[in-house]
């Protein structure tokens, strides 16, 4: 869960960044915030279809 913690924080991050005019930290952090949700999902559907397919056996 950590690391959707921290795709969280990095999104508020680039919220704020956003509000305040700074534009190319927003970006950059929603890009971070943007691949660690990706890797968190990807991850989770992982754990999902191994433990579909271990729990049948």
């Amino acid at each position: 869960m950590s690391l959707l913690k921290w795709a969280l924080i990095f999104f508020l991050i680039s919220v704020a960044a956003g509000l305040f005019g700074f534009t190319g930290i927003s970006a950059a952090t929603a890009d971070v915030a943007r691949v660690l949700f990706y890797i968190f999902l990807v991850i989770c559907i992982v754990l999902l279809i191994l433990g579909i397919t271990i729990f049948r056996a």
